[in-house]
């Protein structure tokens, strides 16, 4: 069953999970306003996958089981599956700003591989166990909060060496019916509008820790959750031309003494699988973020052509600003390549799904992190300070002040001084509100720092390759001080090496 947007938010209600927003707790999730506009992103996911123009993107045929499912829960089955999913975050990003439910595609594709991994290796029954529940959660259309980033406390120490042990989630006692894990997930992305919570590993363990390696399905409301989440984007506030409508929530998730049953245990204490399944979530999950912030640099793209127009500029005649608007398109393509080529480029698992290049997974991921505050000073160059410096929307129908800055937002004749306002507020949201900031560091951060993402780059980067070019390259003497010296023919061309001819 694929549901739409309203139906989703409806299904919320079935829910009692306990959240709290600024001190006061939450009542109902699917009516608290504060929470509308993630629910809102999450929503365009599931009406996109019945749009004409855009089910082929937002829906796929799950080759195991034959049900047609949304493209965010679907197990990849080769590089056109990924060239869809990436272009399917994209579109919905482009319109939500971040729709999140990627999330839990990126997250069941890593725990499919995992599981049969760990399977082979402990003669276990996660695998069967997992596809269960993926197939359950395929027929009901569910959405799945990834719950990975632990507290992690005492950077310089490993989970085991804290003095408070809850700062990352563990299994606290194995049961012969299941396991009763505690410990406390820092960040959870659309975290009070989930289905279910997806609890994962975020480092590899030693032996010796192994309750940490953890991996679990859980309802949103059961017993021992606390969600602690701030508000969706800027709901309420009429100046938020863009996050009064969507935006997105995090929370902080305590776990304290939950039972799971064992039917959604999907690994506990294999501390090696456990440190697969966190890079090949990286993997997926930074391959997803290409697509998302590729949606967001059409947002930044658009709202800055449309402020170039309305300030009365033409980039044809203006090529600082023609320059400028090159650059924004220049790095959002360029980081959106490389999600294409790792799509194209993409490993199969011995699971039997696919996974994305790494490198280039790795690579696009670094450029949009590292690019993420270039993208936002392109945007403020084309738009110019207005977008800074208008009066709040309280003015807009003040009798006292109205015609005076009627002519404040003037621009071009055929743009009407209101569309002028209402663009730079749109940019004002996307680049220098709260949300912009928000933006920018969940861009940075999210799917792993950009230290993580350098040393996979250099893990998982043929350098021996290209040290064994350079060395054939030298035995074949084209590298000896910068010219052939051998006239052997096949050595270093078929004919052999000739001294050049003297030109008198």
């Amino acid at each position: 069953m694929l549901m739409n947007a309203q139906a989703y938010r409806d299904s919320l209600r079935a829910y009692k999970p306990r959240v709290f927003i600024n001190g006061e707790q939450v009542e109902s999730v699917a009516d608290d306003p504060r929470l509308l506009p993630g629910i809102n992103g999450v929503g365009v996911t599931y009406d996109f996958a019945h749009d004409e123009a855009h089910k082929d993107l937002l829906t796929a045929v799950q080759t195991s089981s034959g049900r047609l499912v949304n493209r965010m829960l679907h197990i990849n089955d080769g590089s056109d599956d990924l060239l869809k999913k990436l272009e399917a975050v994209r579109l919905v990003c482009k319109v939500s700003g971040c729709a999140q439910r990627y999330l839990s595609h990126d997250a069941l594709n890593a725990i499919f591989q995992a599981t049969k991994r760990t399977d082979e290796a402990h003669a276990t029954q996660y695998h069967e166990r997992f596809m269960r529940y993926l197939y359950e959660v395929q027929e009901k259309d569910l959405t799945l909060g990834v719950a990975m980033t632990d507290a992690k406390g005492d950077r310089s120490l490993r989970a085991g060496e804290q003095p408070i042990q809850d700062v990352y989630v563990h299994i606290k006692e194995r049961r012969a019916d299941g396991l009763v894990i505690s410990g406390i997930k820092s960040i959870v992305t659309g975290a009070p509008y989930m289905h279910e919570f997806l609890v994962m590993p975020c480092r590899t363990h030693r032996p010796e820790d192994s309750d940490f390696a953890v991996c679990c399905a859980l309802p949103i409301d059961a017993e021992g959750i606390t969600i602690i989440a701030k508000p969706a984007g800027r709901p309420g506030e009429e100046a938020a031309k863009f996050s009064n409508k969507y935006g997105q929530s995090t929370g902080v998730v305590i776990f304290e003494d939950v039972f799971v049953p064992n039917d959604r245990v999907f690994l506990a204490g294999e501390t090696e699988e456990g440190g697969f399944l966190t890079t090949s979530y990286a993997t997926h999950h930074r391959h997803s973020c290409i697509g998302a912030r590729a949606g967001f640099g059409d947002l930044l793209i658009g709202a800055g052509a449309t402020m170039v127009k309305a300030n009365g500029l033409d980039v044809d005649r203006h090529s600082h600003i023609r320059d400028a608007m090159v650059d924004l398109i220049t790095i959002t393509e360029s980081f959106y390549a490389c999600g294409v080529a790792a799509s194209i480029y993409c490993e199969e698992d011995p699971a039997g799904n696919v996974m994305p290049d790494k490198v280039y997974s790795n690579i696009g991921k670094l450029l949009l992190a590292t690019k993420i505050y270039d993208m936002h000073k392109l945007a403020h160059y084309v738009s110019g300070g207005l977008i800074v410096a208008l009066p709040g929307p309280d003015e807009d129908h003040n009798p006292e002040t109205k015609a005076s800055l009627d002519a404040v937002f003037s621009g071009r004749a055929d743009i009407s001084s209101d569309k002028r306002r209402d663009i730079a507020r749109f940019m004002e949201d996307l680049t220098v509100s709260d949300q912009a900031g928000w933006y920018s560091v969940i861009s940075l951060h999210g799917g792993g720092s950009p230290e993580a993402m350098k040393r996979e780059i250099w893990r998982n980067y043929d350098v021996e390759n290209r040290e064994d070019l350079v060395s054939q390259l030298m035995d074949r003497g084209v590298y000896d001080q910068g010219q052939r010296v051998s006239k052997q023919p096949g050595r270093c061309c078929a004919k052999g090496c000739e001294s050049p001819t003297k030109i008198s």
